[in-house]
């Protein structure tokens, strides 16, 4: 079913919905190599990759009630920082994912949005828990998480495909009651 796009305020963050305006500011960060090495992204990224992300994920994901995804803007200059997006389950779940622009790094943008994000998605959604995976490895997408309140189940042996390669994953949960 879908939801209707919202705007999140999050004290000195804005979580929006994206816009065709964020394409190139996507493939610009998706060029980093720290985004390259975790994150599954088309390799050598392309333009037409950052659009299809875009209209064909973030967009449509709306419409759909599958996906949803916000920007990361810092409130008073509205400069973008990073993205957080939920996948949605049946019977009230969520995965969620995140990854913050080189520029913005190390100044908590990520657990601040994710702590956002996931507050409206219980409240708004009526979701009972979000489930956050990463390769294990990830020590930055882990730190996030722990920040953000997810509890660390432990470790999915050969969980995720990245880049033709089964590898292991981190997982982690949120529930309901932990968000508040």
């Amino acid at each position: 079913m879908p939801v209707q796009p919202e705007v999140i305020p999050a004290g000195c963050l804005t979580l929006r919905p994206f816009t065709s305006d964020d394409v190139p500011w996507v493939h610009e960060v998706s060029l980093d190599p720290a985004m390259q090495r975790f994150v599954t992204l088309p390799s050598p990224y392309r333009a037409e990759d950052a659009r299809f992300f875009v209209e064909e994920v973030a967009l449509a994901g709306w419409a759909s009630g599958r996906r949803l995804e916000f920007v990361a803007e810092d409130s008073a200059a509205g400069t973008r920082l990073g993205r957080v997006g939920l996948g949605l389950k049946p019977g009230g779940r969520a995965e969620i994912g995140y990854w913050v622009d080189p520029r913005a790094r190390g100044r908590g943008v990520a657990a601040d949005a994710t702590r956002a994000v996931c507050r409206w998605a219980f409240t708004r959604l009526d979701l009972e828990i979000i489930e956050w995976r990463c390769e294990v490895g990830n020590h930055a997408s882990r730190r996030v998480a722990e920040k953000a309140g997810f509890l660390m189940e432990g470790t999915l042996r050969k969980r995720l495909f990245h880049r033709g390669t089964v590898v292991d994953a981190w997982v982690g949960s949120l529930l309901r009651d932990e968000a508040r």
